[in-house]
């Protein structure tokens, strides 16, 4: 029961296929921060972050929490914390995962470069909702929120990403 990413704009999952975005440089398999491309791989369904503000609790099986105001993740390579999330305030080079915008409506941790992080190797790969108008993301695989509702309802911790582009 994986989820297949097979190109920049197709996602399949139980026998259905979902329209995708993808990072702005297309795919890799050699990652590094800040290159806007989808690292190639196999990642386990980490966790799931979504905006209680917005959204009831989603239905899943993956570990889940609900954003604040305060959580951001580590982006910066030189720091203890990278690729971690971290509270808000914080010092060094961060994302912040409660936007004004509705692409971290809902967040699932890919599990990239997480075990242990490698300073430089890319970090905040999530799945998360795509850009109403079809923008690519900085790395990250990002769909359709009603859509990666409909996905994440048949998720749980056995779940994995396989990023696996034709032609890769």
């Amino acid at each position: 029961m994986d989820i297949i990413v097979t190109s920049p704009t197709e996602l399949h999952f139980l026998g259905k296929s979902y329209g995708c975005a993808v990072g702005r440089s297309g795919f890799t398999v050699h990652k590094h921060e800040g290159d806007g491309a989808t690292p190639v791989g196999r990642f386990r369904l980490r966790q799931l972050r979504y905006r209680a503000d917005r959204l009831e609790q989603p239905e899943t099986r993956l570990t889940t929490c609900a954003l604040t105001l305060h959580d951001g993740w580590c982006d910066a390579p030189d720091h203890a914390q990278y690729n971690r999330p971290v509270p808000l305030p914080f010092g060094a080079s961060h994302e912040t995962l409660w936007r004004s915008d509705n692409l971290y409506n809902l967040i699932v941790d890919l599990g990239y470069n997480d075990n242990p992080p490698v300073a430089g190797r890319g970090s905040a790969i999530f799945l998360h909702v795509a850009d109403p108008r079809g923008k690519p993301t900085e790395g990250c695989v990002a769909v359709d929120q009603a859509d990666l509702l409909e996905v994440l309802a048949n998720c749980g911790p056995e779940t994995h990403m396989d990023i696996m582009p034709h032609g890769l």
